[in-house]
């Protein structure tokens, strides 16, 4: 459903899931269904904005080095040495960034008013 092209699609493909599997794991169904708006938020950016809105691996990644980064050590002294590690790591081209797909639209109003939950 994710990687639908666009959000009629994103809707057949749901549509077409709770079709199949309402009356064998209706539970899996419900849970879809009370999800819909977080799991689906993504669809009121633009298209160019789906793929980076819809993953977390570019975070993800940068966590994973943090932490086994600071493996060795029990505690950092401040919250300021984390952020001096960060920027260390990222400076030094330990931890690279790419560039979000659909940067270029970043700026771009989404298509509906509604504010997009963000810890979704």
């Amino acid at each position: 459903m994710i990687y639908a092209a666009t959000v009629e699609e994103v809707e057949e493909r749901r549509q077409a899931f709770l079709r199949k599997w309402w009356v064998r794991h209706w539970a899996v169904a419900d849970c879809l269904e009370e999800a819909r708006e977080a799991l689906f938020a993504f669809t009121q950016l633009p298209p160019s904005q789906w793929k980076s809105a819809r993953t977390t691996n570019a975070i993800e990644r940068r966590h994973e080095e943090f932490k086994r980064r600071i493996k060795t050590q029990t505690v950092l002294p401040s919250d300021a040495t984390a952020a001096m590690l960060v920027w260390a790591l990222l400076a030094s081209g330990q931890i690279t960034m790419r560039r979000v797909d659909g940067w270029k639209t970043l700026t771009q109003a989404s298509e509906t008013k509604e504010t997009i939950d963000l810890a979704a």
